[in-house]
């Protein structure tokens, strides 16, 4: 095993500085010009939880409390979420007003 010397900032994010020689490998420098962002000051949000917000769902599978729900956030991502996660989502109550159904039980 190999006792790295990190940065303050991995440091503060409790990453363990000891690793299994076979998970290491030669430093090789970032080209920013075909890699950019990848600068340790580039990514100082490691740990810290970025909340997105819901712009719409899409479409749904499913019926009733078992549906999962597909929800495009406002970055463009989109992900398939079980109810009990978009339960509380304005998004889920215009969706049901879209399909003209009272609630997710008529699903």
């Amino acid at each position: 095993s190999f006792l790295l010397d990190l940065p303050p900032q991995l440091k503060q994010h409790r990453l363990h500085p000891a690793f299994h020689a076979h998970l290491l490998c030669l430093h090789v420098p970032n080209d920013d010009r075909w890699f950019p962002g990848r600068q340790l000051d580039q990514v100082s949000d490691i740990g810290r939880l970025e909340e997105w917000s819901v712009a719409w769902i899409t479409n749904h599978q499913g019926s009733g409390t078992d549906t999962l729900f597909k929800i495009v956030y406002s970055t463009g991502d989109k992900v398939w979420l079980p109810y009990h996660q978009v339960s509380r989502l304005e998004a889920l109550v215009q969706y049901l007003e879209a399909l003209g159904v009272p609630g997710v039980s008529h699903l």
